[in-house]
């Protein structure tokens, strides 16, 4: 089998299940069976399944088959790319500080007016990761990587449009509200004026992390990462997405134990809340 036509396959599985298993009404039917955290951890374990099997059949075959786009042939046009994929990588690192608060992350968190990373982009992971994606599809050399870094890319294009979608029938005008507000593409809403660049709100720490990492990524452990089958890749993602899970179950839960508390507090008069 051609290396790019396996990679293709492996995309299609895992970007298939992925985005497949978060369709409705499948999605539904799987909740009410398995619960919330039931079709969680389902669709985390064939996520990371599927995620895995493509990652390593890449790292096996990366040097073999047809040659690949290859675009650049003047140094300046190399150089932006490396630089769309340094600012694109940058930008996943505060993505994950700050999914748990997105209105898009896991177990219905609040939907509110979009702050820091969100004035730029809604989807942070995704736009960083697309950018970053893209790059390396027009600088790959051979065919297989720019279907796997392609595959990125469209992934993550076609995630966020679903999520929106998904989220927009689920939770209605808040959303809408929301959506209107934002852009999935990064400094769009800015240029279209629906929203303003505010610094103190933006996660400084974070993005000077995900720059360094990004820098050294690309000049000290580039022909490492792929070693051993992919495993550092495959690990940082299964890692990273269940500390990001995680931390938007354990937000969820305190917003709900919040909600309740109100709640409770509401059926009581005021003499009983003072134990009259």
């Amino acid at each position: 089998m051609q290396p790019a036509l396996g990679v293709a396959l492996c995309w299609a599985i895992f970007g298939g299940t992925h985005i497949g298993l978060a369709t409705e009404p499948l999605r539904g039917r799987l909740v009410a069976r398995l619960g919330e955290m039931g079709f969680t951890a389902i669709y985390f374990l064939v996520a990371s399944a599927s995620f895995g099997a493509l990652v390593a059949y890449y790292a096996a075959h990366r040097f073999e088959g047809a040659a690949g786009v290859a675009l650049p042939s003047a140094p300046a046009l190399r150089w932006t790319l490396m630089i769309v994929a340094i600012a694109g990588l940058t930008l996943t690192a505060p993505a994950l500080v700050v999914y748990p608060r997105l209105p898009a992350a896991l177990f219905g968190q609040p939907i509110r007016a979009p702050r820091g990373i969100e004035r730029i982009t809604r989807h942070p992971f995704f736009a960083g990761f697309a950018l970053f994606a893209l790059a390396h599809a027009l600088l790959a050399t051979r065919l297989v990587g720019t279907v796997f870094f392609g595959g990125f890319a469209l992934v993550c294009v076609i995630g966020a449009w679903h999520q929106d979608r998904k989220l927009l029938a689920r939770r209605g005008a808040p959303y809408a509200e929301y959506l209107a507000a934002t852009s999935a593409v990064p400094f769009a809403a800015m240029v279209s004026g629906r929203q303003r660049f505010v610094w103190r709100e933006l996660p400084v720490a974070a993005l000077a992390i995900g720059c360094g990492l990004a820098i050294m990524l690309r000049w000290r452990w580039h022909d490492a990462v792929l070693a051993d089958g992919g495993a550092w890749i495959i690990g940082t993602f299964v890692v990273g997405a269940l500390i990001a899970g995680s931390n938007a179950w354990r937000r969820s839960r305190r917003a709900a134990a919040v909600a309740v508390g109100i709640g409770g507090a509401q059926t009581h008069s005021p003499a009983e809340s003072r134990g009259a």
